[in-house]
């Protein structure tokens, strides 16, 4: 089989062979939130040439937006031609979280590129929080970050204040010479979610140093993934297992705490950290899924 974890900066996939995985690969992103159709299918064919596709009888792929059937399906599409004699399975990327975590039930809370919590009960009942693309909101995620610098920078621009060690960060990474420059800069198509994204590094560092502004940040963002949790918790009667994943959830410790202590508050003090990659929830889903068929 081959896995599929498709992201807004990158996707990734791994082919397994009697249970071992034997080739892991990355290329650019494929989910066509992020990037035009093009790329997408051009990105594709470059991923299953080096994965070696032939005779792959199955391919199972979490993707983020995949939120009706009629989403799963033109993901499906896109990928039955590098594999035609597969069966091809899609689902919300958050379900790779909670099966990498080890748990068939339980509430799993992507924060990444974009922010969301899906959960499922031992009733088979299922229940969703955010992951409305980040116009609509991707609390707490990589963009959101980014983007809250840039406002703070603006912020104090118009106040008359000088740039301090967080907004000189953003200019230095973004190469621009003063805060008035990341207006046009921010709305330049050539930005966009997934370049935003990567400047919550420049956010988590400044936390990090004692940035006062930059750890309101971070630790509202722990607050708003927190609070998603919870609501999906709620409404599956659940106590647990919360498992926190993605590049801020598994790499950013101030996120973590922020996270515990937020649910805490709630109750709920099973919480996980995932400690190996969300794609290794594939070989899980697939195998939960049943046999092929004959």
């Amino acid at each position: 089989m081959i896995g599929l974890d498709i992201g807004g900066t990158k996707t990734r996939g791994i082919k397994v062979v009697d249970g071992e995985v034997v080739a892991d690969v990355e290329v650019g992103s494929a989910n066509v939130q992020n990037v035009a159709r093009e790329t997408a299918a051009a990105n594709l064919a470059e991923l299953f040439g080096r994965l070696d596709a032939a005779g792959v009888t199955r391919v199972f792929a979490g993707a983020g937006g995949i939120d009706t059937e009629a989403d799963a399906q033109a993901l499906a599409d896109l990928i039955r031609p590098h594999a035609p004699r597969a069966r091809v399975n899609v689902v919300h990327d958050s379900r790779l979280l909670l099966a990498a975590g080890g748990a068939r039930t339980g509430v799993a809370v992507i924060a990444g590129t974009g922010s969301a919590a899906w959960g499922v009960n031992a009733d088979g009942e299922e229940a969703r929080a955010g992951g409305w693309g980040y116009l609509l909101g991707d609390e707490g995620s990589g963009y959101w970050l980014g983007r809250e610098a840039v406002r703070y920078s603006l912020h104090r621009m118009n106040l008359g204040l000088e740039p301090d060690s967080l907004t000189a960060a953003l200019l230095a990474g973004t190469g621009l010479a003063e805060p008035g420059a990341l207006i046009a800069h921010f709305h330049d198509p050539g930005t966009g979610r997934r370049y935003w994204a990567q400047q919550s590094r420049i956010v988590t560092e400044a936390a990090d140093a004692g940035h006062v502004g930059a750890r309101f940040m971070v630790d509202q963002a722990a607050h708003d993934l927190a609070r998603m949790a919870a609501q999906v918790a709620r409404q599956l009667d659940l106590e647990g297992p919360v498992i926190l994943g993605s590049g801020l959830g598994m790499h950013v410790r101030r996120i973590q705490d922020g996270f515990r202590a937020g649910l805490a508050e709630q109750g709920i003090a099973d919480v996980q950290i995932l400690d190996r990659d969300p794609i290794f929830g594939t070989i899980e889903l697939a195998e939960a899924s049943g046999p092929e068929p004959a």
